[in-house]
């Protein structure tokens, strides 16, 4: 695989959704996938601006913290609504959000039915620090074929979250969420993958350059035949 890589991280985002944009004006009936998260701010900026027909289009949430009330500033649902959804020129098609608060088992299977008969053109994501894909922390589940499943999120991860100020210490950070599972974002027909900071250069690193395996789970894109990396020259560092 052979990343694109950016002076900075407000160009990688630009030309991150400049070509998932693209590839959405392509599809006949687009649906996609946005992540959230520090790493996604300037690509989500970006193709808000996009001049794209948004009234056709569907999309999805990619994982969501159990248990945290949407008035938390790390929910994700708010930060959805906040920079993506209420940002739009036009109102979605739909977009289908994951409600960490409703009951798990049942919101997995509402998600999770609609986006099983839906074609996802674009899967925007990033990954973390300890390699993650979603919320699919070491070791993940490569194996299920569940669209949404409920993960246990390790120390890295958490710590991750409290790092990058969205709680106010580890304590604090959710030990649960639900995240779309691997073998569901591997579906996708494209995915942009956007990782900018010197924090997740190992990571990246990982990620591209190592063996396929749950210990590193972003390494698993590796196997999908249309996956776009798109980096910051600090997150590319060690390559």
């Amino acid at each position: 695989m052979n990343p694109e890589i950016f002076a900075t991280k407000e160009k990688m985002g630009a030309a991150a959704a400049k070509v998932g944009a693209a590839r959405l004006a392509q599809a006949d009936s687009p649906s996609f996938i946005v992540a959230t998260g520090a790493s996604q701010f300037e690509t989500l900026a970006n193709l808000t601006r996009a001049d794209l027909d948004w009234p056709s289009m569907t999309g999805f949430h990619l994982d969501e913290y159990i248990g945290l009330p949407i008035s938390h500033p790390a929910s994700f649902r708010k930060y959805l609504w906040e920079r993506f959804v209420s940002q739009l020129p036009l109102p979605l098609a739909a977009f289908h959000f994951l409600d960490g608060e409703a009951d798990i088992q049942a919101e997995c299977k509402r998600v999770g039915g609609l986006i099983s008969q839906t074609q996802i053109e674009v899967a925007f994501v990033g990954i973390g620090e300890n390699g993650h894909l979603a919320f699919n922390d070491p070791p993940a589940d490569f194996e299920t074929k569940e669209p949404y499943i409920v993960v246990d999120l390790d120390d890295a991860c958490r710590r991750q979250q409290s790092g990058e100020g969205w709680f106010p210490d580890f304590e604090s950070v959710p030990k649960q969420a639900v995240s779309m599972s691997i073998q569901e974002i591997l579906r996708a027909k494209t995915i942009i993958c956007t990782v900018p900071d010197q924090r997740k250069a190992e990571a990246v690193k990982n990620s591209l350059t190592g063996p396929v395996t749950p210990d590193v789970p972003a390494s698993i894109l590796q196997t999908h035949p249309d996956c776009r990396f798109f980096l910051d020259e600090a997150a590319a560092s060690l390559l």
